[in-house]
């Protein structure tokens, strides 16, 4: 199935909002999220601690918000999740916002909607999500963007940055040997 998926960005995250696999379009859409060599890359530290996140999401200020929803509700869920409790610990001590967005106790899911991305070689993009769960590991989301019509679309092109894709060299982390287990069975390599 995700060997399938090549004209749409899509990628497979967990609850922590670690981007653990994404496909080559995601990897040049968000490509500024991947500049940091810290693996996983992690779609909430990037919001809340990278400048560029701004200039990549104009509603920035929603995304953010969204993204503390979601992470308190995952904290609800598993409040005993060590990697969790740390990636909230440094967001709490490394970013005002996050913990004015945290005091808010706003839980939320964020499974389908627009979204607005400012390439930085492409431009405005005006797309579409969808999410759903994986029946083989409920903590992981696959989240598919699709254009809006008659706005463009990220496709490669010869607009994309030229060269071979990014990659994201490490496997994701597992906090249980059970998802492990699941990971190399079903792994889309």
């Amino acid at each position: 199935m995700w060997d399938a998926i090549t004209d749409a960005p899509a990628w497979i995250h967990n609850d922590r909002q670690d981007l653990l696999a994404p496909n080559d379009l995601a990897q040049v859409l968000y490509a500024p999220l991947l500049a940091d060599p810290r693996r996983p890359a992690n779609i909430a530290r990037f919001l809340y601690l990278d400048p560029a996140a701004r200039d990549l999401l104009p509603d920035w200020d929603k995304a953010a918000n969204d993204v503390a929803a979601m992470l308190r509700g995952e904290a609800d869920r598993n409040p005993y999740s060590t990697d969790l409790t740390n990636l909230i610990g440094e967001l709490s001590t490394r970013s005002e916002i996050f913990r004015k967005h945290w005091a808010e106790h706003s839980v939320r899911q964020h499974r389908t909607g627009p979204k607005k991305i400012h390439h930085p070689a492409v431009g405005n993009l005006e797309l579409n999500f969808e999410t759903m769960s994986l029946d083989s590991d409920p903590s992981l989301t696959l989240v598919i963007y699709t254009a809006v019509p008659n706005s463009p679309a990220p496709t490669p092109s010869a607009s994309w940055p030229p060269g071979p894709p990014l990659r994201t060299s490490r496997k994701p982390t597992f906090t249980n040997a059970s998802r492990k287990q699941r990971w190399q069975r079903t792994r889309w390599t």
